[in-house]
């Protein structure tokens, strides 16, 4: 096929715009044919094929850094780069990855899977250039979603203090995953209706050159008077006064408008901020049509219909954290619920449906909606921040500080923790057992199935001793039955799930299903393994460990989670505080890297995280004469 022959982008420059419009027409034909099978990222793909093709018709990538936010609408950029030929692998085990990877091509020259970083990285490339006296472009391309986040408008604040040069593409699509939310989009949606802005000044302009000179008085009133147009028109005003030169809103489909402003900018000295309007999910009416953010970044789908390809099965975790909520809310008028931009991922919106006044989305904010839980705490409502493990990480400080300083009762829907498939290292969420445990009043409960977090839900909601974060992993639950009613749990009293003598498995959630199959395979050596469901990481289950350690039985631990100040650390820490020195401890777990995208159990088979891998360390720590009894 035509497209996987491409390897580098510079063929781009001798096309005709006929050839241009028939290769734009060929890659989103691709696209949505393998995107159909492997699933990712359709519709900001869609949205971005022209505005990428000129890029790299205009520009000498890598030479020139073109920098991706987020990096949902990279697929473009990997076809005209060499990576057309391994579509059939992305996202998968060791295949393609669904973002800029700076060790897949020298044309990706920063990676992120979270957004609004883009504008930082480009001024620190673009200052590195001007010390280092080079002579480069820096394009950071951010949508208007990611423009909502604070790390970015400090950025711009920098860049247009600064005077450096560059250009910024405002890709404005009107959506993030969710459609946007805020003043910042409501802002854009203005631009976007008032347009012109720059065609207009210019004309101004030059009217204004063309009255003689009649002293200081004219002089000074016509410098008033190009100064207030962008006032008069509305259109850019934000950006100017941030220190950019603004251009647009333009089409994003037209080539000709693109390749207008993108020489404009080329020669305009200083950072310019060039907006440009797309649709996101452009080519495919499904896509198009889509108000919900489905099509963001779909599974597999039957291209005719638009059908998604549905696997039946249980609930989603996510689902049973929305429902569980809405059934609370029903008799609770204190609880809210808080998302960052991620409605549908949490499946909040189901609870914004029934409560639309009690749910805050405040876009692409995770700091923000961290304190605003804390805020709301502080005036005796209950707070619900529905967050993926990733994104939380972003909302560090303000965990430390304004929620975990103070003691207050904010509950942390942590979704997609532990290891989450397609979306690779920068969504794994295996990092917030160990960045929330070591914080003073917070507590950390991990449910074994979906009938055991409604539980949990229903608990740190009742708790009033301080924030809870309840962490549930990604996907369905096990089919198990559901309890009608709530009950509230005690947390830091670890159930037994099987009995045993010589040894001891404590394992958090998704690994106790593997704990129970290699205490099955124990049993055929002779060796009687007792399975513990771990699932209060903070507090521990210090009598149950105080009882294993007395009579001395060798303990393995079980977390989809990084080893390194994990569930595994926090148990051996107790023991020594407790002088328990004899004991016998091993750990399983997520070693000390960055983990790739790729099925879960075909990680949990590259690291060992088996039943076999399980009953191997046990039948190490058991003494032979038990086995031989």
């Amino acid at each position: 096929m035509y497209l996987e022959t491409i390897q580098h982008p510079g063929f781009l420059k001798s096309l005709s715009r006929k050839q241009m419009d028939e290769l734009a027409e060929d890659i989103r034909s691709f696209l949505i044919s393998k995107l159909s099978v492997t699933g990712g990222h359709l519709g900001p793909n869609l949205g971005v094929v022209e505005l990428t093709l000129m890029l790299h018709k205009l520009y000498d990538s890598p030479n020139d850094k073109i920098i991706w936010d987020v990096g949902h609408q990279t697929y473009v950029h990997k076809i005209l780069t060499g990576r057309a030929n391994r579509f059939d692998t992305l996202k998968q085990f060791k295949g393609l990855c669904g973002y800029a990877k700076r060790d897949e091509s020298e044309h990706d020259v920063w990676e992120a899977g979270h957004s609004s970083t883009s504008l930082s990285a480009a001024m620190g490339m673009a200052t590195a250039r001007d010390l280092k006296g080079e002579d480069f472009n820096v394009l950071p391309v951010i949508g208007d979603g990611a423009l909502t986040g604070g790390m970015a408008l400090e950025a711009m604040n920098h860049i247009g203090h600064e005077q450096t040069d560059m250009t910024v593409i405002l890709n404005d699509n009107e959506m993030s995953i969710a459609p946007n939310v805020g003043a910042m989009h409501n802002m854009l949606g203005r631009l976007r209706t008032t347009g012109g802005y720059r065609r207009t000044k210019e004309d101004l302009e030059y009217f204004v050159k063309k009255i003689p000179a009649f002293g200081g008085a004219l002089s000074s009133t016509a410098d008033r008077l190009k100064s207030s147009v962008k006032y008069l028109l509305v259109s850019g005003v934000f950006f100017e006064e941030m220190g950019f030169t603004y251009l647009g809103p333009i089409d994003g489909h037209n080539f000709d408008e693109l390749h207008s402003n993108l020489t404009y900018a080329k020669r305009t000295k200083g950072p310019v901020l060039l907006h440009v309007v797309t649709k996101k999910g452009k080519g495919y009416k499904p896509a198009e049509d889509d108000a919900s953010g489905a099509w963001h970044g779909p599974g597999p789908y039957k291209i005719e219909s638009g059908d998604m390809v549905k696997k039946s099965g249980p609930p989603a975790y996510s689902a049973v954290f929305s429902d569980t909520l809405a059934k609370i809310a029903e008799d609770d008028e204190r609880l809210v619920a808080l998302t960052a931009a991620m409605p549908g991922g949490t499946k909040l919106d189901k609870f914004a449906k029934k409560f639309p006044e009690r749910m805050f989305d405040v876009g692409i904010a995770e700091q923000h909606a961290t304190t605003m839980s804390a805020g709301l705490s502080t005036q005796g409502m209950k707070p619900v921040f529905g967050v993926y493990s990733t994104f939380l990480q972003r909302g560090y400080d303000q965990l430390v500080h304004d929620v975990c300083r103070q003691n207050l009762n904010v509950v942390f829907g942590i979704d997609r923790s532990g290891l989450v498939g397609g979306d690779g290292e920068t969504h794994q969420g295996v990092f917030d057992i160990a960045y929330l445990r070591h914080l003073p009043n917070m507590k950390i409960v991990i449910p074994k199935d979906e009938n055991e977090l409604q539980h949990m839900i229903h608990t740190a909601v009742a708790n009033d001793d301080g924030p809870m974060a309840v962490r549930f992993p990604r996907g369905n639950g096990l089919g198990v039955e559901m309890d009608e009613e709530l009950k509230i749990l005690p947390v830091g009293e670890w159930p037994v799930e099987q009995e045993g003598n010589d040894a001891v498995i404590l394992a958090l959630s998704t690994m106790l299903p593997i704990a129970k199959e290699a205490a099955a395979q124990l049993k055929k050596q002779g060796i009687s393994t007792r399975v513990v469901n771990a699932n209060s990481v903070k507090p521990l289950d210090e009598k149950l460990l105080d009882q294993i350690a007395h009579k001395n039985i060798p303990v393995l631990t079980m977390e989809e989670a990084v080893l390194k100040g994990g569930f595994g650390s926090a148990v051996l820490e107790y023991l020594h505080d407790q002088n328990h020195f004899g004991l016998q401890v091993k750990r399983m777990g997520l070693p000390d890297r960055y983990i790739e995208h790729g099925n879960p159990k075909d990680w949990y088979e590259e690291l060992g995280l088996t039943a076999e891998g399980a009953a191997k360390l046990i039948d190490e720590m058991v003494p032979r004469k038990k086995q031989r009894a």
